[in-house]
């Protein structure tokens, strides 16, 4: 297991952080180790809905090695490692149905799978057949997707994903790529974590925090923090913003909902400290 010097503030999607030491995880013997150590070491995948603290510690992440699509056959076995793009290229290459959400969804496969990540009522669980990780033993173990507990955004998986497996099946639609293009029309291209909260039921995180006032406020010590204009549930950083701003516009966000609508947000971009 190797050391790295990440700038989150570069590295992150929402460019925010700072230049933290990371092990890099380069065989399933290096996680096992590293278990040994800490019970829950922080895992960083592509960063894509990740704020990562100044102070957070026992940082991982996966060698590169594991960016990889290997077909077997009556599957596919994809490192967790893989850009989303690059699956998604390989479907609509290969004429493979069930990842058509990839198109325009940014992140590596692990994180997608952890988060259960989708638009709406497509979910990436509905191609996934498990994952191979770290158990009890410094080997791979097949774990299968049902006892994942995979719902809306979130997911039972608190361990390292090596790989995904998925199903393999014939007829790539290109409808539901023009659809997914439609809905995702709305979101910003402004650095951020995508969504910040999960939408709680039968409504909108966005709309609740324009309700309250929020959407479009210029927020921190240089005005560069906000949630968009162009859609309030994504937290956008348009210059120098610090964790502990984030953070407080997180909370502020979650206080402000709760006093006015009684309605608890739940986070959807993940928090290192």
């Amino acid at each position: 297991m190797i050391q790295k010097v990440i700038d989150f503030a570069v590295y992150s999607s929402i460019k925010i952080g700072a230049a933290l030491q990371v092990s890099i995880i380069q065989t399933p013997q290096d996680y096992y180790e590293s278990l040994q150590y800490t019970i829950s070491p922080n895992i960083v995948g592509a960063a894509n809905n990740l704020l990562v603290s100044p102070n957070a510690k026992n940082l991982i992440m996966l060698d590169k090695k594991f960016s990889y699509i290997k077909d077997c056959g009556d599957y596919l076995e994809v490192g967790a490692l893989t850009p989303s793009g690059k699956l998604f290229s390989y479907a609509k290459k290969h004429n493979l149905a069930g990842f058509e959400i990839l198109s325009g969804l940014p992140g590596s496969i692990g994180g997608i799978i952890k988060m259960n990540a989708g638009l709406k009522e497509y979910e990436i669980k509905s191609t996934l057949l498990g994952i191979l990780s770290v158990q009890k033993s410094p080997t791979l173990d097949f774990i299968k997707a049902d006892s994942l507990q995979l719902s809306y955004r979130s997911s039972a998986i608190n361990q390292l994903i090596f790989a995904g497996i998925f199903k393999k099946e014939q007829g790539f639609n290109p409808n539901l790529v023009k659809l997914f293009k439609e809905m995702r029309e709305n979101q910003p291209k402004d650095p951020s974590f995508g969504s910040c909260f999960k939408n709680p039921p039968n409504d909108f995180a966005g709309r609740l925090i324009e309700s309250v006032g929020l959407k479009g406020v210029p927020f921190g010590t240089n005005k560069t923090l906000m949630f968009s204009p162009k859609h309030a549930n994504f937290l956008i950083n348009l210059g120098k913003s610090s964790f502990d701003e984030a953070l407080e516009l997180i909370l502020l966000a979650k206080d402000y909902v709760s006093k006015k609508h009684n309605i608890t947000l739940q986070n959807e971009v993940q928090i290192l400290q």
